[in-house]
């Protein structure tokens, strides 16, 4: 299990900051815009996948703090 979260962690970590420097390179996505409209510019969907990174760094620090089980 530490293994699968640390490789969780590493991967969500390394998509996040992928995803950031991505962004940095489109132009923005307009304000007042919902997910769904957001998802229509190249941007919007970068910034969803680094939600998605940040999400899977955060179950892969759970895993790896979360004791064995007996």
């Amino acid at each position: 299990m530490r293994n699968m979260g640390g490789t969780l962690l590493l991967l969500g970590i390394l998509g996040f900051f992928y995803a950031s420097s991505r962004i940095g390179e489109l132009e923005p996505v307009p304000d007042g815009l919902g997910a769904r409209e957001t998802l229509q510019y190249p941007a919007g969907r970068w910034m969803i996948a680094r939600y998605a990174g940040a999400t899977v760094a955060g179950m892969g620090l759970l895993v790896l703090l979360l004791p064995k089980g007996r």
